[in-house]
Order: structure tokens, then C-alpha cells, then sequence
């Protein structure tokens, strides 16, 4: 079906490809529930069903959105120490969860997913653009634009020995160096 095609097309740009087709079945069987109150005219089924996939993705966006602020706001648990480095750890990474988890929500989408990708899945440029079907040079602004924000936010953050040292310190590692 041609207007499944589009319409999938359409979501993986705004989302990427991993999570298209899902939206894209969700359009379609949204449009199906809601069948009785199409109107046609008011416009084209392609528009109408356009309108239920931009609503599909600014949910998904929004719900990310609100998890990351969820996270931003959690007070950290400490275990009790088993071991000295792995409570170390553990404490630090409790305490910096808060603070990172809202510097990434501020990131935009198409930021955070390029940062994350290299991070998290340790992707190269080339990786990432092909991941996202973005070009090379696409990853790489976005990957420099997510860690000039980063460092605007966590300008403190010293992420070779994981603590805040105070301004003026430069993030070095961590996923945020310069390439």
C-alpha cells in the first residue's frame, strides 16, 4: 500500500527508523478506531492520516520528554557499600543520574539521539548517519552541537574523574571530546 509507505517514510524522518514502522502500524490502526470520524470534507484521507502520524510522534516526543525530566527530578539511592570502588561507583553514578538526565532533556531529539549512539553504542559517525539515514556529516554537527550543549550545562562536570570540580573546568571525555 502506497499510503503506508509514506506515511512511514514520513515517521522515520521525524523518529528514525527504529521505531517507524511501529508508529506507522499505530497510525493505521488509530485511523481504523476513528474511521467514523473522518470527514472528507475537510480534507483528503493522506492529510487526515498524515495528522494522526505528526500527533503519534509529538506523543512519543512529549512522553520521552517527560521521562527525562522524571529522571532529572529522582532523588538517588545508595546502597549500602559492598566494596569500596564498586560503592564508589555506585554513589557517584546516583548522584550525577539527576543532573545528566536533565541536561539531555534539553538537548533536542535528533541531538540526543546522535549523542547516545556514540555514547552508549559507541557508533562512528559513519555508524550513526547510516542508523538515523542521515549523512556523515549530519551525525557530526549534531554530535558537536549535543556536546557544545552539554558542556553549556554541565560546564563543571569533569568527566575524566566523573565529579563537579567548579567553572572552567573542560569536559574531555566521557563522549563529549572534541573529534
Amino acid at each position: 500500500m502506497r499510503t503506508r509507505r509514506t506515511s512511514r517514510r514520513f515517521i522515520s524522518r521525524r523518529v528514525g527508523p527504529a521505531i517507524a514502522e511501529d508508529l506507522a502500524a499505530e497510525t493505521f490502526a488509530t485511523a481504523y478506531r476513528r474511521r467514523a470520524l473522518f470527514e472528507p470534507a475537510r480534507g483528503s484521507l493522506r492529510s487526515w492520516l498524515y495528522g494522526i502520524a505528526t500527533n503519534l510522534v509529538r506523543n512519543r516526543w512529549r512522553a520521552e520528554q517527560h521521562l527525562l525530566a522524571l529522571d532529572a527530578r529522582l532523588v538517588p539511592e545508595i546502597d549500602p557499600p559492598d566494596s569500596s570502588d564498586a560503592a564508589d561507583q555506585r554513589v557517584t553514578a546516583a548522584l550525577l543520574a539527576p543532573r545528566l538526565a536533565a541536561a539531555l532533556g534539553l538537548l533536542t531529539r535528533e541531538q540526543r539521539d546522535v549523542l547516545l549512539l556514540h555514547a552508549w553504542a559507541e557508533l562512528s559517525h559513519e555508524e550513526i548517519a547510516a542508523a538515523l539515514g542521515i549523512g556523515p556529516g549530519t551525525a557530526r554537527s549534531r554530535l558537536s552541537r549535543a556536546r557544545a550543549s552539554l558542556r553549556e550545562q554541565l560546564g563543571d562536570f569533569d568527566f575524566d574523574l566523573w565529579v563537579f570540580d567548579g567553572p572552567g573546568v573542560a569536559p574531555v571525555r566521557g563522549g563529549l571530546s572534541r573529534d
